[in-house]
């Protein structure tokens, strides 16, 4: 078997961007590369570093990634298939580094060397996902001693109308009789300071007008949030090619000009030479991810990702084909997931690459044996369809295909 620096040189020569675009870059990921022997002594600290992580450097693969994949190789190749979810984002990671176009490359020219992988998906379980901890509320600071009869009044008044207030505004849980015996209590209190207060000219004493309190209203009930990433949150449109070509300057990238809808086509990159002919993808109808980050590819921003089904033998042996939605779509229609959960939900407007919720969805993607398109939960097991409202995404020849 070949050794980790050779197989990182084989990577780096079929896709020389994981080594860095500038000296600090560079600099970042060399250092990077000579770590990655030590984080395999402790996979559980790996897995935590890992979870929320895509690539260890930026958000592009490098040769650290594939580094890491070297020494994380032996551990997981060998180790019985039961263990596998016991690091689950460990495992993650090290499925997506393998499914690199830079590291099947290398697998490919170096026979025998660092070879992929294979697992059921299902089997992986979901990470924990911890609460933060409550936030300790600071007491308020006492109030400074009352110097007059008139000030004890007024102190008196504000402490008990601050009481009733909050029994007022917990109506919900405290009953009438208990709001109306704390309005006693501050009558009598006031009552009470004001008979010692100071008397006017005729001897009597002042009276204090009561003032109406306000009845705060009560608390709203805090909206439910999404207890993790859903693939709802993903924008999905009909999409249709309306002209590609070779990028200028990466061999392995088309750059595609996309009306998905909107006033103006969008431009996308994707890695799809190896596998499409250009006229395979010009004026194609196909699925496109609109919500995703726009990135910079090798001088070319692509604002959108082709969605396409890769075979579950691997790319280089049964290909990648587009996943197609209905016949009759057309341009800018909506994508969605089957499920009264789903259905009606609105995606995000942009997806927050630090939150991961596309990588962390994407496993779940699959082609069923009816070459449909669906998404598997990880935790339920239940199907969902992608679908337009005309019928359901499929692919031509693919069955239990990785979606990407």
């Amino acid at each position: 078997m070949s050794n980790v620096s050779e197989f990182v040189a084989a990577a780096e020569q079929a896709d020389p961007a994981l080594t860095g675009s500038n000296d600090k870059d560079k600099a970042q990921i060399a250092k990077l590369v000579g770590e990655t022997e030590g984080y395999v002594k402790d996979l559980s600290a790996l897995n935590e570093k890992l979870t929320p992580l895509t690539y260890l450097y930026s958000n592009s693969p490098s040769s650290a990634d594939v580094s890491l994949y070297a020494h994380l190789h032996p551990t997981l190749i060998s180790a019985p298939s039961s263990q596998h979810p016991q690091q689950p984002s460990l495992l993650r990671y090290f499925l997506q580094i393998q499914s690199l176009e830079s590291v099947q490359s290398a697998q490919k020219s170096l026979p025998n060397s660092f070879p992929s992988l294979d697992i059921d998906l299902s089997t992986l379980s979901t990470p924990e996902r911890k609460a933060p901890p409550p936030k300790v509320k600071k007491d308020k600071k006492p109030a400074a001693p009352a110097a007059t009869a008139g000030s004890v009044t007024e102190t008196v008044t504000g402490a008990v109308s601050s009481a009733l207030a909050s029994a007022t505004a917990a109506a919900s849980s405290v009953s009438e009789t208990a709001v109306n015996a704390a309005t006693a209590v501050k009558e009598a209190v006031v009552g009470g300071a004001a008979s010692e207060g100071v008397q006017n000219k005729d001897g009597k004493k002042k009276e204090k007008k009561e003032k109406k309190e306000k009845i705060a209203k009560a608390p709203q009930p805090a909206k439910e949030e999404p207890t993790g990433p859903l693939p709802s949150m993903i924008d999905m449109r009909v999409g249709k090619v309306l002209d590609v070509k070779r990028h200028p300057d990466a061999d392995s990238l088309y750059v595609e000009s996309i009306d998905v809808g909107e006033e103006e086509p969008r431009t996308v990159c994707s890695g799809l030479v190896k596998y499409m002919s250009e006229d395979d993808i010009r004026g194609a109808t196909i699925v496109v991810i609109c919500n995703l980050k726009p990135v910079t590819m090798r001088g070319v921003k692509s604002f959108a990702m082709l969605l396409c089904a890769s075979s579950k033998d691997g790319k280089d042996e049964g290909g990648i084909e587009f996943v197609y939605p209905p016949e009759g779509s057309q341009p800018g229609e909506r994508i969605y997931f089957e499920g009264e959960k789903y259905e009606n939900a609105k995606p995000e407007a942009q997806l927050n690459p630090k939150k991961k919720i596309f990588e962390t969805i994407q496993p779940g993607f699959i082609t069923l044996d009816t070459k449909e398109a669906a998404w598997i939960d990880p935790e339920t097991k239940s199907v969902h369809k992608i679908r337009t409202k005309d019928g359901v995404l499929k692919t031509r020849n693919l069955i239990g295909a990785s979606l990407s």
